[in-house]
């Protein structure tokens, strides 16, 4: 049994006068017995909380920052009316404010044998599933002095998808992938490109792509065209470990990745190319093996990347080596997404980096961090100038590591958490056009 804020309210009015003007035993029994036979009959005359059916519909996954629509519908076979109040109670993560948290609060009413549906809006503030938890439902009676209060159990999971605020850079990269492949004007050659198609020479055209043979059976000069290699296997390999922990700005480093791989993913597969994930530690983490329809490829991308979560523990870069070569059996763009910290990287990739680059061509893209930068350029204190000196020589290490991995062949992209998506991609086209895939 539940009291409300009425049953005190009348119980201090009642009490009051008594205690003025009649402080007696007889007096206070004149005010509580008939409140508390009122408060009984209210409870009684409750709508049972136990016997309530409960079912849920609605979104079942939400890209973070948009809001998702999670439906209750409450049924009541009793006899009798139920007025309620009933908390819908989800992970803390689920809303971005206190404000947002209200919305999962209800009042309302069901008549004896109907059905009403309540609606919880979510707007998760973190990536991964949300799950809810108990409800939470009190009954009133008539009077509104006593309710009944019971919980129940109706599971949901709604996943967090990646927000892939890159995607606006999408279409300017498609625009240089279609004039790569030959469908404007603009016909490029790069080495190891595949031949497409003959046309009429015109004025401008590179003399060594004329094909002789062709010209030799017709009237006119024909010229070769060409575009770029397709299916071709890429394995982006996320690095979960302990250094993609480390938040730049307002987002770990792990989720900068994800949105520059999530780039990577639709700019590839509409290239005609298979991409596969691999995200990894001391173990696989997550797996993706991409197929030929480049939709389903992104969309399994993105459910695969929702639940990851940085581990606090040290990569091991050796294994990562062998299960990156075990899921890349033929010669692939092997993207790895990591850190260029030093310490890392001399002592762990750098000693595997010869298995890779023997077999595959190897990208290496990296979270810079906008903050040291900044203090590079720092003056005008003791503590700037310490500052500036320390950014300085974090950003002179990090040039140095890089130069390292260009020693092995490796193409590195090291950018800030908003600029890296677009850079990786511009990379990717790079390779294509240079026909290195």
């Amino acid at each position: 049994m539940a009291l409300t804020g009425r049953t005190a309210l009348l119980a201090a009015l009642g009490s009051l006068p008594v205690g003025i003007l009649a402080p007696s035993w007889t007096g206070l029994l004149a005010v509580n017995v008939p409140l508390s036979l009122a408060i009984l009959c209210d409870y009684a005359l409750a709508a049972p909380v136990r016997t309530l059916r409960f079912t849920r519909t609605g979104d079942t996954s939400v890209r973070l920052g948009d809001t998702a629509n999670v439906r209750l519908t409450v049924t009541n076979p009793s006899g009798r009316r139920l007025r309620a109040q009933l908390r819908d109670a989800w992970p803390p993560s689920s809303w971005s404010s206190e404000a947002e948290q209200a919305a999962s609060h209800h009042r309302f009413t069901v008549p004896a044998g109907e059905r009403r549906r309540l609606t919880t809006l979510l707007r998760p503030s973190r990536r991964g599933d949300r799950q809810a938890q108990r409800i939470t439902v009190r009954s009133f009676g008539p009077l509104g002095l006593a309710a009944r209060q019971g919980r129940h159990d109706v599971p949901w999971t709604v996943r967090v998808l990646p927000p892939f605020t890159s995607r606006k850079h999408l279409p300017s990269r498609l625009a240089r992938l279609r004039e790569l492949d030959g469908r404007t004007s603009v016909l490029t050659r790069g080495e190891g490109t595949e031949f497409d198609s003959l046309r009429a020479y015109v004025p401008g055209d590179d003399t060594r792509s004329i094909d002789w043979r062709a010209t030799a059976r017709q009237s006119s000069v024909a010229v070769r065209t060409w575009r770029p290699e397709r299916d071709r296997h890429i394995l982006v390999v996320l690095d979960t470990g302990r250094t993609s922990a480390g938040r730049v700005g307002d987002v770990p480093r792990l989720d900068a990745a994800m949105d520059a791989a999530l780039l990577l993913t639709a700019l590839a597969t509409r290239a005609g190319d298979r991409v596969n994930l691999l995200a990894y530690d001391r173990r696989v983490r997550a797996r993706v093996r991409g197929g030929a329809a480049g939709g389903d490829v992104l969309s399994a991308v993105v459910a695969a990347m929702a639940p990851l979560e940085p581990e606090l523990v040290e990569t091991d870069a050796r294994g990562l080596s062998t299960t990156a070569l075990a899921h890349a059996p033929r010669r692939s763009l092997l993207v790895l997404l990591t850190s260029l910290d030093a310490a890392p990287v001399e002592e762990g990739l750098l000693p595997v980096l010869p298995q890779l680059t023997r077999r595959h061509t190897v990208l290496v893209a990296s979270v810079a961090d906008p903050h040291v930068e900044a203090m590079a350029r720092g003056r005008g204190s003791i503590e700037a100038v310490y500052g500036a000196a320390a950014g300085t020589r974090t950003a002179e290490q990090r040039r140095r590591t890089a130069d390292q991995l260009r020693r092995h062949g490796v193409t590195v992209v090291d950018a800030t958490p908003d600029a890296l998506a677009p850079a990786l991609a511009d990379a990717y086209l790079a390779l294509k056009a240079a026909g290195r895939l």
